[in-house]
């Protein structure tokens, strides 16, 4: 059994059974990831992926535990490398986060930028993406940091911390009809086409379950993850706007009239996440405090010690959350 051949299976995986994605990724061939990984199988006398003909079509209930233990050993090698890392080159280092347009651009600025000054020798890079990407980057690995609202709750190799609560405005042209209104019901809300944020996972977002409950049905005519593509599309008359209202500039977007909807939709809560296992660097605590003030150093670790997300989260049951 050799690393490399874990390494093999579990970038199949990731790479949704596709040995030849797989090889593009890790800069090899496809004839060599499958005869590693029929050696692998071979040796341990068991199928880890069901097949038809050549082509890869499911990992089988073996398969699955051999991965998942795959990926915690080789997570343990990385954390075995960072340990080094800490103690010969403190502050120096990569730091990866992913996160959506809206935490980039409105949220983390002012973070980041402390931070660079504080570690100028810390390479940091932002991927911007879906929740369900942004997630699926910090399980892989790619990613220290998840930074996103959705849909984390269904990755079981992350563990996850509250760092604020957000709320959404409704924003319109200054000549809509809206625009004359303190306060918008969600009938008058149902009546109008939205342009919004992307559904993350199942539908799941507050938007939703706000009309769901009031047994509406939402006209979202236009969906994106960025709130300067809705605003953009606002402008042009496409529909009525819902966005974080952290997204609302009164200098930049003044041609625009943002009215409250935090009595109409519940407030969300942006969480920050990182893979099971995994070794903290000091200047990723440092990060996380940056974004998080409440998220110290201690905390964070009495979090990593409890493992299971549902203890975490009694952990934090009791601390209140900023709102923007």
């Amino acid at each position: 059994m050799k690393l490399q051949q874990l390494r093999y299976i579990v970038e199949v995986l990731n790479n949704n059974l596709n040995v030849s994605a797989t090889a593009d990724s890790l800069y090899t061939s496809q004839p060599g990831i499958s005869k590693q990984v029929r050696m692998l199988e071979d040796e341990l006398g068991i199928q880890i992926f069901g097949r038809s003909g050549k082509h890869l079509t499911h990992v089988t209930p073996a398969g699955k535990q051999i991965i998942d233990i795959s990926a915690d050993i080789l997570g343990k090698i990385e954390s075995i490398k960072a340990v080094a890392e800490e103690h010969t080159k403190p502050d120096q280092g990569v730091l990866n986060i992913a996160t959506t347009h809206t935490q980039a651009r409105y949220a983390l600025p002012q973070v980041i930028q402390s931070f660079m000054e504080r570690y100028p020798k810390v390479s940091l890079h932002m991927h911007q993406a879906t929740p369900a990407q942004i997630c699926e980057s910090a399980v892989r690995g790619d990613a220290d940091f998840a930074i996103s609202t959705e849909g984390m709750h269904l990755f079981s190799d992350l563990l996850m911390m509250p760092c604020y609560h957000w709320n959404r405005s409704i924003v319109v042209r200054r000549d809509h009809p809206l625009a004359q209104k303190e306060h918008i019901s969600l009938e008058e809300l149902a009546a109008n086409p939205l342009v919004t944020y992307v559904f993350g996972f199942n539908r799941a977002s507050q938007l939703d379950k706000a009309f769901g409950q009031a047994g509406l049905t939402p006209k979202v005519v236009f969906s994106a993850t960025s709130a300067d593509v809705l605003k953009t599309y606002v402008r042009m008359g496409l529909g009525v706007g819902v966005i974080a209202s952290m997204a609302i500039s009164p200098e930049e977007d003044s041609d625009l009239v943002a009215i409250d909807a935090s009595h109409l939709i519940g407030h969300s809560t942006t969480k920050i996440a990182f893979r099971k296992g995994s070794f903290l660097r000091s200047y990723m605590y440092d990060f996380i405090e940056g974004f998080a003030p409440h998220l110290t150093r201690d905390l964070v670790e009495r979090a990593l010690a409890l493992r299971e997300q549902h203890h975490i989260d009694e952990l934090f049951k009791d601390i209140a959350l900023p709102v923007r």
